[in-house]
């Protein structure tokens, strides 16, 4: 097992490969996203967040996840469009993954591992959050159903 955060890569929407260690130094929060979820709306809360904090150190990492409920179910051409289309996003989104079981993508078997949920380890939803600090440490984990505004808090402690 990897010991920080910034030892992992990942494949960009555009295929790709970001190390994440280009993110050292930074406040990060990892979120697992679907575009056709009921916390959809999530995604306007999130991109308030990055414009108002990225020049202070915030980034925020979407990971598309088609896990639950098939709410995921595009490739990364209608997953960009969709988030650009509708949301406006402006931080930068990975490749389509798995959270849980055999095939999750080792960032997020790393995180649950440091920051369990509070029924035990696996992702229950899109939308859960993981606030990392800006020398990799992982913080705190939130629930799905969390709203990024009542996360501000935490990134301004993080960030401070």
């Amino acid at each position: 097992m990897k010991n920080t955060f910034y030892e992992f890569e990942a494949k960009s929407l555009q295929g790709k490969n970001i190390n994440m260690s280009e993110y050292k130094d930074k406040v990060i929060l990892v979120v697992n996203t679907a575009s056709k979820c009921g916390l959809t709306p999530q995604f306007e809360g999130l991109e308030q967040l990055y414009k108002k904090y990225k020049d202070k150190g915030l980034v925020i990492l979407g990971f598309p996840c088609n896990q639950f409920a098939n709410q995921e179910p595009g490739d990364e051409k209608s997953i960009s469009e969709g988030c650009m289309i509708n949301y406006g996003l402006s931080f930068p989104m990975f490749s389509k993954i798995d959270v849980n079981g055999e095939q999750a993508h080792p960032i997020y078997k790393y995180l649950k591992n440091e920051l369990k949920g509070s029924l035990g380890n696996n992702i229950k939803w899109n939308f859960t959050k993981f606030l990392i600090a800006a020398d990799g440490t992982p913080l705190k984990r939130f629930a799905p159903t969390v709203k990024p505004e009542r996360i501000e808090r935490h990134i301004e402690k993080a960030i401070a």
